[in-house]
């Protein structure tokens, strides 16, 4: 027959088993882990922000024409 688990065997989780030590440390990785994540977005949005200034600023004349929106012949 099945038996019942005490209370305290339902109750242990990771957490509990854990030293506070370690505990610390893993919270700790995890900050730095995120930290190094958001740095790393923040770095690939600007590299991106920065590409799209340096193809905007080798566009060809031709290029730039096309892509306004003014209607040129209203300046003839």
């Amino acid at each position: 027959m099945k038996k019942k688990k005490n209370k305290e065997e339902t109750e242990n989780t990771l957490r509990h088993l854990l030293n506070d030590d370690v505990l610390a440390k893993l919270s700790s990785k995890k900050q730095t882990l995120k930290q190094r994540d958001e740095q790393q977005k923040e770095q690939e949005r600007k590299e991106r922000i920065e590409e799209r200034k340096r193809k905007e600023k080798n566009k060809s004349f031709e290029e730039l024409f096309n892509e306004s929106e003014m209607d040129w012949r209203k300046f003839k």
